[in-house]
């Protein structure tokens, strides 16, 4: 967050300068206001950059053994070309190297899920998935108690991804 505030204030600084020096070239015809306007459009862009290539730097940072279940794209009215395109500020990546498979009960398997979130630490959480029954054990308070099966099907994004990654 630190590095992307001075990303911003460098880029305000940077379209102030270029305009402040077109204007010179052009012999002092450009209208002065145009010099904040330009590093203000500077800053918006460089902004909105940063919020649309978090996605993309954040999968692309992953190990190869994890794989990408879901994502959550937002669109705000303060930000009006998410409306356009929405940006992604949340998705789930699945451990697929960490899989531990049942003993006792063929095609259950107990995975890692990563939460990440835009300006939010990443968050693990356990995971069990039963592949042919279509279903997944939701976490619970860690009380050690019975899991609370959901019938989610086999569309469900988080069990698809555990399912190939385990190949069941």
């Amino acid at each position: 967050m630190f590095f992307e505030l001075i990303a911003v204030l460098v880029a305000g600084a940077g379209g102030a300068g270029l305009l402040l020096l077109v204007s010179r070239l052009s012999g002092g015809r450009l209208p002065r206001w145009l010099i904040p306007v330009g590093a203000g459009a500077a800053m918006i862009a460089t902004s909105v950059s940063a919020e649309y290539s978090w996605f993309p730097r954040s999968r692309d940072t992953l190990p190869d053994r994890f794989a990408v279940a879901e994502v959550h794209q937002s669109r705000a009215l303060w930000r009006p070309w998410t409306h356009v395109v929405p940006m992604v500020d949340r998705f789930i990546a699945v451990d697929g190297g960490n899989l531990r498979a049942n003993e006792q009960t063929e095609g259950l398997y107990l995975a890692d899920l990563y939460f990440f979130a835009r300006w939010q630490p990443v968050r693990v959480v356990q995971m069990m998935v039963d592949c042919p029954g279509g279903r997944r054990a939701d976490p619970m308070g860690g009380d050690g108690g019975a899991p609370v099966w959901r019938e989610v099907g086999a569309q469900d994004p988080v069990l698809r991804t555990v399912c190939e990654e385990a190949g069941a």
